[in-house]
């Protein structure tokens, strides 16, 4: 059996989703334009926005017009939808980060 080593190993890989950065981002920064929202994840706008809108369908966040801005509203008593942490709320993730 072949070890790979750590100069072999070229995945690139991390523990949150994009739909979690973009949770984590908006938690800290509710005022965020997509641009900022997309530059800090490292997805394009058009990744953000279509990220933004399966997060208000799905009741995680809550978006508000001010003037010619958008002001973001994380629902952090929203639990996972993962089944294996379905009985945690996003409170908890959100906690780690803040």
């Amino acid at each position: 059996m072949h070890m790979a080593h750590s100069s072999e190993i070229t995945r690139e890989w991390t523990f949150l989703s994009n739909h979690g950065h973009v949770l984590v981002h908006l938690s800290r920064y509710p005022d965020s334009r997509i641009r900022d929202i997309a530059d800090t994840v490292g997805i394009t706008e058009r990744s953000a926005q279509a990220i933004l809108a399966d997060l208000e369908e799905s009741g995680y966040v809550t978006i508000t017009r001010i003037g010619r801005r958008n002001s973001y509203k994380v629902n952090t008593g929203l639990k996972f939808r993962h089944p294996s942490e379905a009985s945690k709320p996003i409170s908890s993730l959100l906690k780690i980060f803040s």
